[in-house]
């Protein structure tokens, strides 16, 4: 519970709403209360004796009671919609930004079905506990409270009835709630479980299709909703056991109150209006006990998602950003690794990479090769903090990363990722992306350099036409150029292109890489490329094998003394179409000796 209680203070800027809400509430108790004296008023006063004046005044002051019930009823309602949803609201937005701010070694452990559930279900469940607490969670205990007061007030000697009873509920419920709360947490896993495996298969259809794996994803859902299915019938068994034996402690009460009270009504010991408003007196306090019980199950429910939320809000970032960061108002590009070593999962795991040192200076081009699982995106990725390096430092001008906010660090970086994410919205948005302010003259120049101005003028609205969410409606082509001009844009010190042209055809990458050579000038630039065409014309290329760097030179020098990289050269020069797109890439790096060396080669 301490776990609700912890996220239950996000309530705070809605307190005065809250105690508006509770205070209608309280004010509609002693109204409910006053009804059951009204009775017993009318019938011992009024109808026994033939008092119609008793009768019509105690019937008028119940209207009257009861409108003003509902006024005050509708109050709360107001007020606990508007506190409710400003909370809700509030901690969706909390917990958004916190998932916005947690580092990679966070995300990598976390499915994208089970964040999903924790912004939207779980945050729901603790919102509708908000709105029903406001309104029958504080009314029940009041009801309560005063019933029993009314009923000792009524017949003292009737009331250890009522208290046996409730002794025996309560204890009911503390069980019962023990019992149900971990069964509620696990149905929100389940349904996680469930929504992530609905999300891979909608993000991957094709991929679904193209393999002929229907069926078996159709298994694999049915299973997870088999798994959710099976929990919430657990959830609904012990409901179903819970509510009789509730109604029949209830139904006890009512019996024993009856045949009690009946036998005083014979005796001459309590009249009948007595009896009527004891009983009920009765109901009044059973029906809230019995509502309470309900709450118990949905409170658990609510306190397990709780649970769930602040895993989100109190899990602890690997990276973070510095106390006091150091500022770099511009950059020159002179990035250096110094001995760097890099394992995820702090020191669990093995080293990703292992003694990494070499320098990038300001305008140069460095290339980046080797083996799928070598540690080219990792090495990449510490440059902007996406990770943290386990031991040595990354540098930008001398100035250790760490030592830098996210936000200074990264204005200086523009990076086109292995997996192209764009957004639903225009072209020009997608471009724009990180310079929302760019002019129209700068989104056409990066466009073009990244050989994408005339397939977007092409399209029916140009660079105002429609990209679906994850540019479903684009090819990998398309959405790769885009994610290109989408970094160029940018302007950026630093340009990291992670296999960026992977998806396009050869005469096409040859274009791009002419229209890159231009703009990478008086900028450092870091290409992983897993065809060599695209490194040929760096400036200096690190070649890596299992996290180590195995060389380091030009393609030239690489080519003439470096196993590990003529492996990966000669691997790719089995076809003479590809040869003879080297030997049209290769003047752009080295000129005439380059291509003569790649002809003999």
């Amino acid at each position: 519970m301490n776990a609700l209680w912890k996220v239950l203070r996000y309530l705070k800027p809605y307190r005065w709403m809250v105690a508006a809400g509770i205070l209608c509430t309280a004010l509609s108790v002693p109204l409910d209360l006053a009804v059951p004296r009204l009775a017993q008023r009318a019938i011992d006063q009024g109808i026994r004796v033939g008092n119609t004046q008793v009768v019509l005044t105690s019937a008028l002051l119940m209207v009257a009671f009861a409108a003003l019930r509902v006024l005050f009823a509708t109050l709360t309602g107001i007020y606990a919609a508007r506190a409710s949803q400003g909370f809700g609201y509030d901690l969706r937005h909390t917990l958004f930004s916190r998932i916005q701010t947690l580092s990679y070694p966070e995300l990598d452990h976390m499915q994208t079905g089970q964040l999903m559930v924790r912004v939207t279900s779980d945050v729901d469940m603790v919102r509708m506990l908000v709105s029903m607490s406001m309104r029958m969670l504080t009314r029940a205990p009041l009801m309560v409270i005063g019933s029993v007061i009314m009923i000792y007030l009524t017949k003292p000697s009737l009331a250890y009835i009522i208290l046996i009873i409730m002794a025996a509920m309560l204890g009911f419920m503390v069980l019962f709630a023990g019992k149900v709360r971990p069964l509620f947490k696990r149905i929100q896993e389940k349904l996680g479980a469930l929504n992530t495996v609905l999300q891979e298969n909608l993000a991957g259809v094709k991929v679904v299709r193209a393999f002929v794996r229907a069926h078996f994803e159709r298994k694999r859902f049915a299973d997870r909703n088999q798994d959710l299915y099976q929990q919430a019938v657990r959830a609904g068994l012990m409901m179903s056991i819970a509510f009789p034996v509730l109604f029949l402690l209830m139904n006890t009460a009512t019996l024993l109150v009856l045949w009690v009270g009946g036998s005083e009504v014979i005796a001459n010991q309590l009249t009948v209006g007595e009896l009527v408003a004891f009983n009920n007196y009765v109901l009044s306090t059973m029906f809230p006990l019995l509502f309470l019980s309900m709450m118990i199950a949905f409170i658990s429910g609510a306190a397990a998602s709780a649970e769930r939320i602040l895993e989100i809000l109190d899990l602890p970032v690997a990276v973070k950003e510095p106390a006091q960061p150091k500022r770099l108002p511009a950059v020159q590009g002179h990035v250096a690794f110094e001995h760097v070593y890099f394992r995820y999962n702090g020191s669990g795991s093995e080293d990703v990479l292992q003694d990494i040192t070499f320098a990038a200076e300001p305008g140069e081009t460095v290339a980046i090769v080797g083996a799928t699982g070598a540690g080219k995106s990792t090495l990449v990725y510490l440059i902007p903090r996406f990770y943290d390096v386990t031991a040595g430092r990354v540098t930008i001008d001398g100035v250790d990363v760490r030592e830098l906010s996210f936000d200074d660090l990264r204005r200086h970086i523009s990076i086109v990722l292995q997996e192209i994410v764009l957004f639903e919205g225009t072209i020009r948005d997608n471009i724009a992306f990180g310079r929302p302010d760019a002019t129209d003259e700068e989104i056409i120049t990066a466009a073009k350099a990244a050989q994408a101005h005339d397939f977007i003028m092409a399209m029916p609205d140009g660079y105002n036409s429609w990209v679906e969410a994850r540019g479903r409606n684009l090819s990998g082509g398309q959405r790769q150029r885009i994610a290109i001009a989408r970094a160029l844009v940018m302007n950026p010190s630093i340009l990291i292109l992670d296999d960026s042209t992977s998806s396009v055809d050869m005469e096409t990458e040859y274009k791009i890489q002419q229209a890159l050579a231009e703009m990478r000038r008086g900028r450092t630039n870091f290409i992983i490329a897993q065809r060599i065409s695209s490194v040929l014309h760096a400036d200096k290329i690190i070649v890596l094998e299992r996290g180590r760097l195995v060389g380091i030179g030009t393609h030239l020098s690489l080519l003439a003394a470096n196993p590990v990289y003529q492996d990966i050269y000669y691997s790719q020069m089995h076809s003479d179409a590809e040869q003879a797109e080297f030997e049209i890439a290769a003047p752009a790096a080295g000129g005439s000796h380059a291509a003569d060396t790649i002809a003999r080669s």
